[in-house]
């Protein structure tokens, strides 16, 4: 009962897409057509994806890259902006979860080694929102892009013509907040590392043990963009990571990938209930934009891409309306939540301030990018 109980407590989206799952299954009894409900092809891209950067993780190349950055911001507001920077620019390649679990605990270190305590709480909520617009920009930034560029027949051209208007946006935004707020000069900050460690991951060494994810990272991204068939390079994915450090396996989000099964099995049963699938396209279908938005704020933006998608004929404003739609909640991007936890761990008597000003900011964010994709579509139209 007690591990029924953490996993509910960790896994929260995880275990309502399962109990849907099993819902819908006493609708739709279980046959041969469930096999082809879940789309493979991003479930196996998101195994690879999660243990390729999961492995440059190990290697400590991002907080080697932050050390190198952060010796070299003058202020509050240069070092402010490098790591909102890192943040939005990052997360379009490593995804934005990883980005705040690399980049969080080491502005919350950094900010106190130099006696900046109370810049903490906004530095991290702006990063947070950095790292959710920058994965915007990229098929690989985060899970809901990666699904709707691989079951949509969306062009490359399309999917950024759909996000980089509101990438560009943003970061115009961020860059505004942090030039508006007070500068002041930044003690002598210098994050110790452990000579032993720091003598096992020259940059030298560290490149030639990157190498091969560097190659299986290549491989993905032709997958990504329909160049290469997936099921090889999964083979190959494993097969290296095998080789190379097995340890890795204990690194990827399971849940996460269940997750996807259990929507991708409710959605096909939905989709066999004719008066609900009827239903679910005239809600849907012309609203995209507006129903991502809203819809992530309810339950994140992942699963309301995956949720949506089954009844969408517009997958650009969809993927626009769940990119912007996680803005908002602190669930509408459950990698806001990451942020959150860094943040309540160290200083849980202001989780309620935390709530406050990261709801403040993000729904400026939110109201500003939202009034632009309307204005678009209204150009457009």
């Amino acid at each position: 009962m007690k591990l029924l109980k953490l996993i509910f407590k960790n896994e929260t989206v995880f275990c309502i897409s399962f109990l849907l799952a099993v819902l819908s299954a006493f609708a739709v009894k279980p046959d041969m057509m469930y096999l082809a409900y879940p789309d493979y092809r991003t479930i196996a891209l998101l195994f690879c994806l999660m243990i390729i950067v999961a492995g440059f993780q190990s290697l400590g190349i991002f907080r080697m890259l932050g050390h190198f950055l952060i010796t070299r911001a003058g202020s509050i507001r240069g070092l402010s902006a490098v790591m909102i920077l890192l943040c939005f620019f990052c997360s379009m390649v490593i995804t934005n979860d990883v980005t705040l679990i690399t980049f969080v605990p080491f502005t919350i270190l950094v900010l106190r080694m130099s006696g900046r305590v109370e810049r903490i709480l906004k530095l991290v909520v702006l990063e947070t929102i950095a790292a959710n617009l920058g994965s915007m920009a990229t098929p690989i930034g985060n899970p809901q892009n990666l699904y709707l560029y691989s079951v949509s027949d969306l062009t490359a051209g399309e999917f950024m013509q759909a996000v980089l208007p509101y990438a560009g946006v943003s970061i115009i935004l961020l860059l505004a907040v942090v030039f508006a707020g007070r500068d002041e000069p930044l003690l002598d900050v210098s994050v110790k590392e452990n000579p032993e460690k720091s003598a096992q991951t020259k940059a030298g060494r560290v490149f030639g043990r990157a190498v091969p994810l560097l190659i299986l990272l290549l491989l993905c991204l032709l997958v990504v963009f329909r160049i290469l068939p997936y099921q090889p390079v999964l083979i190959c994915v494993i097969l290296v990571i095998l080789v190379i450090n097995r340890k890795l396996y204990w690194s990827v989000d399971y849940f996460l990938l269940l997750t996807f099964l259990c929507f991708f099995i409710f959605i096909g049963n939905m989709k066999r209930i004719p008066e609900i699938s009827e239903f679910l396209i005239s809600v849907v279908q012309g609203r995209e934009l507006l129903t991502g938005i809203l819809t992530s704020q309810i339950i994140s933006n992942v699963p309301a891409a995956i949720l949506l998608s089954g009844f969408s004929s517009d997958f650009s404003a969809l993927l626009t309306g769940v990119n912007l739609g996680g803005l908002g909640t602190l669930i509408a991007s459950l990698a806001s939540l990451i942020s959150f936890k860094f943040f309540a761990k160290e200083y849980p008597d202001k989780k309620g301030t935390f709530l406050k000003v990261f709801t403040i900011w993000n729904l400026l964010f939110l109201f500003v990018l939202a009034a632009e994709a309307f204005l678009i579509g209204m150009t457009v139209r």
